[in-house]
């Protein structure tokens, strides 16, 4: 097959088009643990109670029930109203530093250890993303270092 000009910037165009509507959405487990399912049902398997707060990333929302990604990259099925909207990540790196600053030199605000949720405090900007410590304390971490932003 031969492909034409025009023809083939209409499906570089429609593919381009697909990949960026499909934008990674991170949700968190809201106030109370939700039960994770392996399926879109209450009758489905129980696989996971998933403790406030988690992390997850949303990969598909269908008639009130979300299929969800965690940090371990494991799918399961929640329902969406156990979700919220409040963005936690955590910590994927032992002992990671939270700066005053986006800037390894800059003076350390806080550590926090491996697996540990810190609230994201603002979008990822230059490979660094702005945390807020249950605590209290608000840094900067390099977004290699959490999961969920």
């Amino acid at each position: 097959m031969k492909w034409s000009a025009p023809l083939f910037s209409v499906l570089f165009v429609a593919v381009l088009g697909t990949s960026a509507a499909h934008a990674v959405e991170y949700k968190s487990v809201g106030a109370n643990p939700a039960v994770l399912y392996n399926a879109p049902s209450e009758k489905g398997r129980k696989v996971f109670v998933a403790p406030r707060g988690m992390p997850v990333e949303v990969v598909l929302t269908q008639e009130g029930w979300s299929k969800v990604r965690d940090a371990a990259g494991d799918l399961a099925w929640v329902e969406a109203k156990t979700l919220t909207a409040k963005r936690n990540v955590v910590v994927t790196v032992a002992n990671v530093k939270l700066h005053a600053t986006a800037d390894d030199a800059s003076a350390t605000v806080c550590t926090a250890d491996k697996g540990v949720l810190l609230e994201l405090a603002a979008p990822p900007s230059g490979g660094w993303v702005k945390l807020k410590h249950r605590d209290g304390q608000i840094g900067f971490a390099k977004v290699s270092e959490v999961w969920g932003e």
